[in-house]
């Protein structure tokens, strides 16, 4: 599908219409003048978001939500084949495609800068979106999260480029079509869909070779997990290693400093200058559930809500927060998300947690997944009792907001982390 055919497009159905990717495409629309409806399974601020600018949305997937009139179908890959209303849509001969697809069809009428990586890629897109806005670039940004500064997951601007978070998730960022691709990191990630590290890499050599000798790779080239795609790469190789990692920064964290690194080498190769670029990121305020500070909660401890969900994610978000309050106790509310990646990474999840005094696990997030009796939370607090105490089980939220409402302290840090609704407890906590 080409832009002048996205055009042309006057009502559009999105399954899935809440998650963070399709819901740009969603406001991309509707901003456009295109009628939108779409359903979730789930109310949540981004949906809400979505009716005040016109969407009408659906809680719940049925086959009556779509219109038989629709032009488009648009869904999230997370969604199984069998759903009731992409099942109607084929059966009314309606044109179905996914989020990775919609994106690529942006990308193929953009100068296209993306941004991959296992972890960071949605600060770094941050980063540089507002970087490039910044320097009058006026470009579109496409983020899997809401950017402070422009409250939003979607800028639309009317420049060449199109800066875009590429996800690797069942290889979606094949779809794009990069001028310049950046590569935070690479590491076993998504093991419900690839095989092992190997595999991982394969994908992500697969994106470098569509951009040929014309592109730009921005990586760490000696970094062990990235090498083996960088040394494949035709294309100019640019290390973000290079650039001074002196930066003033509002976000905190070591992970932080390496995705300026990569924001910035990136943003040099579409031409801005370095003091441009350093004195955009020293007002860069971060993006939904990055290390999101919520303020304090009635208690006086100082809360924060991470989408942290991979082993390296949590210790990295731990560490920024311990650099961030040295001596004092910091209580982590933690989510797995997935049976499969809590099961496969389950080791590497128990030794992750060092930097908190005190960890609660809840019930696993199961997402996309069915039932899996084989791995539980418990399994968690298990792990990281080996390595220190300071581990417990609580089944949902209601029992860890009162587990904190009669604990907290003031000046005590509390911290809610993973993917899916976790932050629902953030907001419960947060002291309005």
């Amino acid at each position: 599908m080409t832009l002048s055919e996205l055009g042309e497009l006057k009502k559009v159905h999105f399954i899935g219409i809440g998650g963070i990717g399709v819901s740009a495409i969603a406001r991309k629309m509707l901003l456009e003048g295109t009628k939108v409806a779409g359903s979730d399974q789930s109310e949540s601020p981004i949906t809400e978001e979505l009716k005040k600018l016109g969407a009408e949305v659906y809680i719940g997937h049925r086959a009556g939500n779509l219109a038989d009139d629709a032009d488009l179908v648009v869904y999230t890959i997370a969604i199984p084949d069998t759903n009731s209303e992409l099942v109607k849509a084929k059966e009314l001969g309606i044109r179905t495609h996914t989020y990775p697809e919609m994106l690529g069809a942006i990308s193929a009428e953009h100068f296209t800068v993306a941004i991959s990586g296992t972890h960071g890629k949605t600060t770094t897109t941050a980063m540089l979106g507002k970087v490039a806005r910044d320097a009058k670039l006026d470009p579109t940004v496409i983020v899997g999260s809401i950017m402070k500064d422009a409250q939003s997951n979607l800028i639309v601007g009317q420049g060449k480029y199109l800066i875009a978070e590429a996800c690797e998730y069942r290889r979606s960022f094949l779809n794009l079509f990069p001028k310049v691709l950046v590569i935070t990191n690479i590491d076993a990630a998504h093991l419900d869909y690839y095989k092992d590290l190997a595999d991982v890499q394969k994908a992500f050599s697969e994106l470098v070779a569509k951009m040929g000798k014309e592109g730009v790779l921005v990586c760490n080239p000696n970094d062990p997990h990235v090498a083996p795609v960088a040394e494949k790469a035709e294309c100019l190789v640019v290390d973000y290693t290079k650039v001074d990692p002196h930066f003033t920064l509002k976000v905190p964290g070591e992970h932080n400093i390496k995705n300026a690194q990569a924001a910035t080498a990136a943003a040099g190769v579409i031409g801005v200058s370095e003091g441009a670029i350093r004195s955009s990121l020293a007002e860069f305020s971060g993006t939904w559930r990055r290390l999101e500070d919520k303020g304090l909660t009635k208690e006086g401890a100082h809360l924060y809500d991470d989408y942290a969900h991979e082993p390296e994610e949590v210790a990295a978000s731990l560490s920024a927060i311990r650099g961030l309050y040295p001596d004092k106790k910091i209580t982590v509310v933690f989510r797995p998300h997935l049976y499969s990646r809590t099961k496969t990474l389950l080791r590497e999840f128990g030794m992750s947690f060092k930097d908190a005094d005190e960890i609660l696990v809840t019930d696993i997030y199961a997402a996309r997944e069915p039932l899996d009796p084989s791995i539980h939370a418990r399994d968690v607090v298990a792990e990281i009792g080996k390595h220190k105490s300071g581990a417990t089980y609580v089944e949902n939220f209601v029992y860890a907001e009162t587990y904190l409402r009669d604990r907290l302290k003031p000046e005590e840090v509390v911290i809610t982390m993973g993917a899916g609704d976790i932050y629902e407890l953030a907001e419960k906590l947060a002291q309005k």
